[in-house]
């Protein structure tokens, strides 16, 4: 028996309200509320299509604490779920503590005016949430979130340590559209940008944004080409696996989109800077935003299957030497549009965001602070996921990846 309030109405919040909604013995009530009120009412009339179940709506601007604050207290919710921008992480987690409630997002604070993305100005709250005895659990999405749990399983349960890394992000959908984001164009666009970074021999390695390249076969996709980038959860991987000698993200993207990228940066229309235009500043990126097809309505044409995945190498658990897992889940596009109006993208980070939510109202997951994924016990998590559309595998490999 819980009630809870998710913040954002965008594809994400979509898929984690629905399946809310579909366990409704776990959430007896859901309120939803974004800047814009007619979204959440939209989410809430295709639940209320779907499910039969009712979703409260309001209209909230997440930067605003004391209108947030009031929001929690006049709703008094067991968990807060930001699933709005990653810029209103810590006015949210601020709203939580003046309310006297837990926090859970899918994705780390990073300021507007650079792309940096960190965890210290999340991690700096421990304190608070721990003396308020509240829990705040970071990054409850796929990557960040699924490929931490899908890590931390596989060192309970087939590695004793983990010596390289590999997390594996490839999306083989089409969506028929020359050029669109698959989440949040800004913040996409944002993180494909920004130098990439890896963990190795016990430091941050940063190279070129894109610079280098690798083609992999996926499983019910085919060969893609994948690029090494940053990733917020190989600073959090690092931190709980501290015997980590090397962890890279890689993250599939087609010509076409490569093509777009690099005339939109060569043009400036992906700087973050604020431009003079007509009198007024805008941001470039802002607009671009603005003008580029919304995640959320891609699902209905978007069509082909998702394939994210960790590739780990390190000491057997069982004593018999170095051995290599690849665990992954497979995830189709028109399946998940089916279930909930929503692409796989949305869909892949939605249900990890209604999985953590559960783990923390039932109490299978517990603490006072702030805590990461890599933190929590991975086999009540997993249980959940084969039942709440993303199963996945596990197999072993002849040996360490070659790339």
């Amino acid at each position: 028996m819980s009630k809870v309030l998710v913040i954002g109405a965008g594809g994400v919040s979509s898929v984690c309200v629905h399946k809310m909604a579909m366990n409704a013995g776990i959430f007896t009530e859901i309120h939803l509320a974004s800047r814009t009120k007619a979204k959440c009412d939209a989410i809430a009339a295709s639940v209320k299509e779907r499910t039969g179940q009712d979703i409260a709506t309001y209209e909230i601007d997440a930067e605003e604490v004391p209108a947030m604050t009031n929001l929690i207290h006049q709703i008094e919710p067991s968990l807060v779920i930001n699933l709005a921008l990653p810029y209103q992480d810590l006015p949210i987690m601020d709203a939580c503590l003046a309310a006297g409630v837990s926090y859970l997002d899918t994705a780390n604070y990073e300021p507007k005016d650079e792309a940096k993305f960190e965890y210290k100005w999340q991690w700096a709250y421990h304190d608070r949430f721990r003396d308020a005895g509240l829990m705040a659990l970071l990054g409850s999405g796929f990557d960040p979130g699924v490929t931490s749990v899908f890590t931390m399983w596989l060192k309970k349960h087939k590695l004793k340590t983990i010596r390289q890394l590999d997390i594996l992000d490839c999306n083989g959908g089409d969506h028929g559209q020359a050029f669109a984001t698959n989440f949040n164009p800004e913040i996409n666009i944002r993180e494909v940008t920004a130098p990439a970074r890896h963990w190795e021999n016990g430091e941050f390695v940063e190279t070129p944004a894109m610079g280098k390249k690798v083609e992999f076969d996926f499983e019910a996709v085919g060969p893609k080409n994948m690029y090494m980038m940053y990733h917020e959860e190989l600073e959090s991987l690092a931190r709980f696996n501290p015997e980590l000698e090397r962890a890279r993200f890689w993250m599939t993207f087609g010509d076409e989109y490569i093509k777009h990228l690099t005339v939109l940066q060569n043009v400036g229309m992906t700087r973050i800077d604020p431009v003079k235009y007509q009198g007024k500043d805008i941001i470039p990126l802002q607009f671009l935003a603005a003008v580029l097809p919304k995640p959320e309505t891609l699902g209905e044409t978007t069509k082909g299957n998702t394939n994210i995945g960790v590739i780990a190498t390190g000491e057997a658990l069982d004593g018999s030497g170095e051995k290599t897992f690849y665990i992954k889940n497979i995830c189709s596009h028109e399946a998940a549009y089916e279930e909930t109006g929503n692409q796989a993208v949305s869909y892949t980070t939605g249900v990890p965001a209604m999985i953590g939510s559960a783990m923390v109202v039932q109490g299978k997951w517990s603490g006072q602070g702030v805590f990461n994924m890599e933190q929590m016990d991975p086999d009540p998590f997993m249980d959940m996921l084969n039942t709440q559309g993303l199963p996945w595998t596990v197999e072993e490999l002849d040996g360490p990846v070659s790339f």
